[in-house]
Parts: C-alpha cells; structure tokens; sequence
C-alpha cells in the first residue's frame, strides 16, 4: 500500500511539472509569435539589427594606402595590427579608422558605443540601450534538462529518479 501511494504522490508531482512545463512553452510560443519582450514598452533590438545601425552611420570601406591621410596612423590600435592593402576599415566620424570586425567587436562588448581612442559617440545611447536590453533579457531556452534539474532541486531526489 505504500508503494501505491508514493506512486500516486510522484504521479502527481510529474503532471504538476508536465503542465508547468506545456504552460512555459505555450507563453514561449505567444511571445516569440506577437514579438512581446519583457519590457514590451521599450524598443528592443538584435545583434544584426544593431551591426546594420552602425553600419549605416559608419560605412565599411576597403583600407587603401593610397587613400589614407599622413597623420593618421597605419594600424588598428584595437588589435594593434597594421593595416593591409583591401582590409575591410570603418572610419569613424571623429577620423579614427580601426578594422571593421575590431570595432565591432569593441561596440558590442562595452557599455557605450564609443570610439576606443576618444570616446566620440559612433551610435546615439537610444540604440544602445535597446541592443542591452536585448542581450541582458533571460529566456528560457528550450532546454528541459534545466528545468528538471531546477524542479528536482525544490522537490527533492524522488522526483529525479523519475527521469
């Protein structure tokens, strides 16, 4: 008999998570379908779509020796690499030139979106602040393995012999 009632007890605590589980996938489903964020009222936007922005404000172009202004200097100062004849730069509005995947690794890494010589502004804090959201924002990622282990520890070791 006691066997039959800790059968019906871890019964009932999988269909507790089974459908804690369906409900977390459903909300899941309706947020990625209407494009809710957690701060719905504030722009979010992706990694691409903030790579496009910067993009726009600060145009690649294929480093030149020939085109390339005396005073300044030949070498990336993010990576401390010389420039190459057709490598793929940004020059900034303030007139500092670095490579291009340099930058934008730069811009995605730190707090604001300023140059790594003269802290000019490349994209207005708008932008970056909504590329922060989006990447400080915590989703569920789909992995139940997570999930089961969060669960087990709350309901204790019977629950997580039953998966």
């Amino acid at each position: 008999m006691k066997g039959l009632s800790e059968f019906f007890s871890n019964l009932r605590t999988m269909t507790i998570v089974f459908f804690t589980l369906l409900l977390i996938e459903i909300i899941i489903l309706i947020r990625s379908l209407t494009g809710l964020s957690p701060n719905s009222d504030k722009l979010v936007i992706t990694t691409s779509q903030y790579l496009k922005l910067i993009e726009k404000k600060n145009p690649t172009i294929s480093f030149s020796k020939r085109t390339r202004i005396m005073a300044e200097p030949i070498e990336c100062t993010v990576c401390l690499s010389e420039f190459e004849e057709g490598d793929k730069v940004r020059n900034l509005q303030c007139k500092h030139t670095f490579h291009k995947d340099c930058l934008d690794s730069w811009l995605q890494q730190y707090c604001r979106a300023t140059c790594p010589l003269c802290r000019t502004k490349v994209v207005p804090d708008e932008i970056v602040d909504s590329y922060r959201r989006m990447r400080n924002q915590v989703e569920y990622d789909g992995n139940d393995e997570e999930i089961v282990f969060f669960l087990s520890a709350l309901h204790g070791n019977n629950f997580r012999r039953w998966f």
